[in-house]
């Protein structure tokens, strides 16, 4: 099936770029193996390791005319010629730009010197600069199933029936799925013509079909479609939406989560929610730009699987009106021994460990994680407001969080 999708420049930084911002909180349970080339990229880039020579640049809201009804595409042009123009107060070509932001934070990111960096940050028009980072992978254990068309009968997952069981989605809202896009002709989703897509080289790029099945797993829990076969989601048959910032490898860049967010904030209206399982060091760009597209759009956002304290990762740490930090919880309500804790900024508690869901190919899998807990939540946020279902047992905080039912 053909898809259309938006795709913004992502030009190549050798191996850095390859393993850009990761998959939060996804424990599986069989290994997965990797060529030896990924591998040694796994073992040069670590977690929160800075891109070298890469930035992105915010600037001052009242440096620019974007005005609010202006199409994604002409915003985005406009963003393009601004930062083209600031650029060349210091002789740095327009070619350096990669992505533009204007429908949330507005600014570019860009690869600078350290002599251009220097200069562009005492620009008037500039409110901050941040390097851009990358984040390793920590690939976990899975059971990936076989193609769809072995099924022979639908399962209705214990996370679904935790949360209050599955309910046929009759509304006009959309899933922004933001991960590793979707696969397009998986027969348990449905699956939108129109997507974005943060990558236009290498094998990712061209399609929004998802190479590494973490977020065709993700947009299962959330609407996987109430039939005969596989699986049902909360909001079951929804229509989701890849927007696509990490690559096969469950890897990206911030400055493409930045992009993928950005088109969630343009595109995105009221009823529609967007799923963020994902996440890294902090990033005051990537929580801007999450709280300003929260004005549109609903956000659950996994709170991360570090076992650690979520105000400190981007952007489980956002707090706002619109935003659910989602936690992760076991079957008999105990805590998910992995799950990042703490209030604020967790929200919720949903179903997070041995969740089975869709995966790519056609196929199914269970895997384990605050990426699986929160879009339980997502899918509660489809259909209406997130109730309470009790508390989770063992939280380490010591403040139990309310787990998430609909």
């Amino acid at each position: 099936m053909k898809k259309l999708f938006y795709s913004t420049t992502f030009r190549g930084i050798a191996l850095a770029i390859s393993m850009g911002v990761a998959l939060v909180a996804c424990q599986s349970e069989q290994d997965l193996s990797l060529p030896d080339s990924q591998e040694l990229e796994i073992i040069k880039y670590q977690n929160g390791d800075i891109i070298p020579g890469k930035y992105i640049v915010t600037l001052n809201p009242t440096g620019l005319n974007l005005r609010k009804d202006m199409s994604y595409e002409s915003v985005q042009s406009s963003m393009r010629k601004s930062g083209t123009t600031i650029l060349a107060k210091y002789r740095i070509a327009d070619a350096n730009i990669e992505h533009v932001y204007g429908s949330t934070i507005e600014g570019f990111s860009v690869s600078l010197t350290d002599e251009q960096y220097q200069l562009l940050v005492k620009d008037p028009s500039v409110k901050y600069i941040e390097p851009d980072r990358i984040i390793s992978i920590a690939q976990g254990k899975g059971k990936p199933g076989g193609g769809g068309g072995g099924s022979t009968g639908q399962t209705t997952p214990w996370g679904i029936t935790r949360v209050g069981g599955a309910a046929n989605y009759t509304g006009s809202g959309k899933a922004y799925i933001v991960d590793t896009g979707i696969d397009l002709d998986h027969p348990d989703l449905n699956v939108s013509n129109e997507g974005f897509n943060a990558f236009t080289s290498g094998r990712d790029a061209g399609s929004l079909d998802d190479g590494n099945g973490h977020g065709t797993h993700v947009a299962g829990a959330v609407a996987a479609i109430n039939n005969t076969e596989g699986v049902v989601g909360v909001a079951a048959g929804a229509l989701v939406v890849p927007v696509k910032v990490l690559d096969s490898r469950g890897s990206g860049s911030y400055s493409g989560v930045i992009a993928g967010v950005n088109y969630v904030g343009a595109n995105g209206g009221t009823g529609d929610v967007a799923n963020m399982s994902l996440g890294g060091p902090v990033s005051q760009a990537l929580d801007d730009a999450v709280l300003a597209a929260s004005s549109k759009v609903k956000f659950a956002i996994a709170a991360g699987n570090s076992s650690a304290n979520a105000a400190n990762y981007s952007p489980a740490r956002v707090n706002g009106t619109n935003i659910y930090t989602v936690s992760s919880m076991a079957q008999g309500d105990k805590w998910s021994s992995f799950s990042n804790f703490g209030n604020p900024p967790i929200d919720y508690c949903a179903p997070g460990s041995s969740i089975l869901s869709t995966w790519k190919g056609g196929g199914y899998n269970t895997i384990s994680g605050t990426s699986m807990a929160a879009p339980h939540v997502a899918g509660i946020l489809l259909l209406g407001t997130v109730k309470s279902g009790g508390t989770v047992s063992g939280d380490p905080d010591g403040n139990p969080d309310t787990i998430a039912v609909r």
